[in-house]
């Protein structure tokens, strides 16, 4: 399963379709199916536009950002529970150091929160999610990070297998099991909060949604944008592979709701 979706992924996100379809028109056309190599060619421009010229990717990331609205910081906090895929980990590997990915809030909210909450726990639940496996994991590199402002190994507990969302709750139910921890809080990306929450439910975790890591102001509506592709191009890619996550996951009973709210 895990393979399945890294190969899903490779040839389903929007810029490599539009090359495929690129790819398939040329091919067509060799064969003489010139209507139909010219349609493939204009699927493929189509999605390219999309991707590249239109909010159409902000907006369908806002929506999953505003699936679950964050809460006021709590009177006590027992503990809470960090996902991973916010550090870089083929460099931290090479170099030995603490770098982030644009996932980075992740982390620093849950130090802010250590910081406010002496007393909790925080569960890192993170491997190495490369096809390789060679790379330190989230937990590996967490353990170097949280020392530094002050919080100590003992309070955390590094759950450092887990490839996948899934995984994460999985793995992370035996570990609150035998800790004795309950109630946490969930933190990760407002646009991945939906998945987490329909898989930790499925899995009888009971947590507080803590999204963090917002790529968009909440205020975003349709249009054409050809001011900055790029950031486009990343969000749209990183809503329609959150969306692949939740329809597969839905549909191989991993998740409690199609889009968990």
């Amino acid at each position: 399963m895990f393979l399945f979706s890294k190969l899903v992924w490779v040839f389903g996100q929007p810029l490599s379709l539009a090359f495929l379809f690129a790819v398939l028109s040329v091919l067509l056309s060799c064969i003489r199916w010139r209507k139909t190599g010219i349609a493939s060619a204009a699927l493929g421009a189509l999605i390219l536009f999309v991707t590249l010229y239109t909010s159409v990717g902000t907006y369908l990331l806002q929506g999953l950002e505003e699936r679950f609205p964050k809460p006021q910081d709590p009177e006590n906090l027992q503990c809470m529970i960090v996902l991973g895929g916010a550090f870089e980990n083929e460099v931290n590997t090479a170099r030995h150091g603490i770098e982030f990915n644009a996932g980075g809030d992740r982390f620093i909210e849950a130090l802010r929160l250590a910081q406010k909450y002496p007393q909790s726990r925080i569960l890192i639940s993170g491997g190495d999610g490369s096809m390789s496996g060679i790379y330190e994991g989230d937990a590996v590199i967490s353990a170097r990070f949280f020392p530094l402002f002050g919080v100590g190994k003992e309070r955390l507990v590094e759950e450092t297998t887990s490839r996948t969302t899934f995984e994460n709750a999985t793995n992370t139910k035996e570990l609150l099991a035998s800790q004795g921890l309950s109630d946490c809080l969930l933190i990760t990306s407002g646009y991945h909060m939906p998945r987490s929450v329909g898989i930790f439910r499925k899995q009888g975790i009971n947590i507080v949604p803590w999204p963090t890591d917002y790529r968009t102001d909440g205020h975003e509506v349709l249009g054409i944008d050809f001011t900055q592709p790029n950031r486009n191009s990343q969000n749209m890619a990183t809503a329609i592979r959150e969306w692949f996550g939740l329809v597969g996951y839905y549909f191989a009973g991993r998740t409690s709701a199609l889009y968990p709210g």
